[in-house]
């Protein structure tokens, strides 16, 4: 596709994000023709693309459709969207197994309804972004995990150590079709639009979106968007003498409230944990009341968010956060590593590197941020002993082989990920 058109759709949705910014209670018409544009499906193609998932219950792979044509896939689509013809389909069901034994449910949509579900998101998301409180860090342009962390930790500094942890019970197979649709129709006077919407979400039952699909993220941040904002209102109405008494930060399904840590404040808690149960029970959620717990963090204990585990401490008489990943997070690492090993028997020292440092890499990456400096050293001695035994075996020997081969031989020649290096949160 031509730069230029990439660059209008750019365009496009900055204004769509400006229009919606300036007017709070505009409903946007006419957006579906977008949708439907060449340039907005053959940009959330090359998004699929670059995710390169899996296929669908069709069957039908990238490599497929590029045998077949990018563009005779992209004009198809395009033709079935204008003549109404398009009907998504079903999710192929993929179970994730979790640390406590159960499992997580995905959805792997087919390739075609990834590339429309993008083209819709494409064009949605400006608007919405609008309205969307800075709070709210789960999938979202120029955000992330580490800065919802970052928040966390700053808040408790500041003496906000009353935390309240948030569970939620199952809350993408509980989002109300209903009431998410009512939610969107605030902002979207677009009848075609708003058809391929129930369709999607039609598809694959009467409640909930599917953890794994392209628009499910922008969908359940719409669904909270109001929660987000009591909150937001909250940490203003109780601020006195221009100091917050609180502090909010959600993730995804992932939340915690952080309210000051003085008793004179502690109505505020009891408050924040009844406000949020009572508009959950509105959006038909349900708050998991044996895994939400608060927390004071001034007393010693301990809580978990995003996979980092928070312990407030003092250092050189200054309070600060020390924040480490969860111990099952390190636990769910070494079995992954253990469980490549033991897939790649058949393979190379070289081959069985190259698809292991992936996973080390993702994983050293999300958790450098904190003060794990001794996790990190001892995941790298870990997976080097593992590394030079796989080698050994390789070679029906036993041992590690420390006199035939150098850590050099096994980063440098090798190409064994090396950078266990923490770097430090920088707003």
């Amino acid at each position: 596709m031509r730069t230029g058109a990439i660059d209008e759709l750019q365009e496009l949705r900055r204004k769509i994000y400006l229009t919606a910014k300036s007017e709070k209670r505009k409903c946007f018409w006419g957006l579906f023709c977008h949708v439907t544009k060449i340039e907005t499906l053959d940009k959330a193609y090359k998004l699929a693309r670059e995710n390169n998932g899996s296929a669908g219950v069709d069957g039908v792979t990238f490599a497929d459709i590029e045998r077949y044509g990018t563009y005779n896939f992209i004009k198809e689509i395009r033709e079935e969207l204008i003549n109404g013809t398009y009907l998504p389909t079903r999710n192929r069901k993929v179970e994730i197994p979790k640390s406590n034994g159960k499992t997580r449910t995905l959805g792997i949509g087919t390739i075609k309804d990834r590339v429309v579900q993008g083209a819709l998101k494409l064009i949605l998301e400006p608007i919405f972004e609008a309205d969307f409180s800075e709070c709210s860090y789960g999938f979202r342009p120029k955000k992330n995990q580490h800065q919802a962390v970052n928040r966390v930790a700053k808040g408790i500094v500041r003496g906000f150590t009353k935390v309240i942890d948030v569970d939620l019970t199952a809350y993408f197979d509980n989002i109300n079709h209903k009431i998410l649709m009512d939610k969107i129709a605030l902002r979207v006077n677009d009848s075609k639009i708003m058809r391929l919407i129930k369709l999607m979400l039609k598809i694959n039952g009467k409640v909930g979106v599917p953890q794994g699909s392209v628009i499910s993220p922008l969908f359940s941040n719409i669904y909270l968007n109001a929660i987000d904002r009591m909150f937001e209102k909250a940490k203003q109405g109780t601020s006195r003498k221009g100091y917050e008494n609180m502090e909010y930060c959600r993730f995804a399904d992932d939340t915690v409230i952080l309210v000051n840590g003085h008793e004179a404040v502690d109505w505020l808690v009891s408050k924040s944990y009844r406000r949020l149960r009572e508009e959950l029970a509105k959006l038909k959620i349900n708050l998991n009341v044996e895994k939400t717990k608060i927390v004071d963090m001034s007393q010693g204990e301990t809580f978990g968010f995003l996979g980092f585990d928070f312990r407030l401490v003092k250092s050189k008489g200054k309070k600060m956060v020390l924040l480490k990943p969860k111990k099952k997070k390190v636990t769910e690492l070494i079995s992954k590593v253990k469980t490549h090993l033991v897939q790649s028997r058949n393979k190379t020292v070289t081959e069985m590197i190259e698809e292991l440092n992936p996973i080390l890499r993702g994983w050293v990456n999300y958790y450098r941020i904190g003060h794990c400096s001794r996790t990190l050293t001892y995941i790298k001695i870990w997976v080097e002993r593992k590394v030079r035994r796989f080698a050994r075996k390789a070679q029906k020997k036993f041992g590690f082989g420390w006199k035939e081969w150098s850590s050099e031989i096994i980063y440098g020649k090798w190409g064994l990920f090396s950078d266990y290096q923490v770097r430090y949160f920088s707003s």
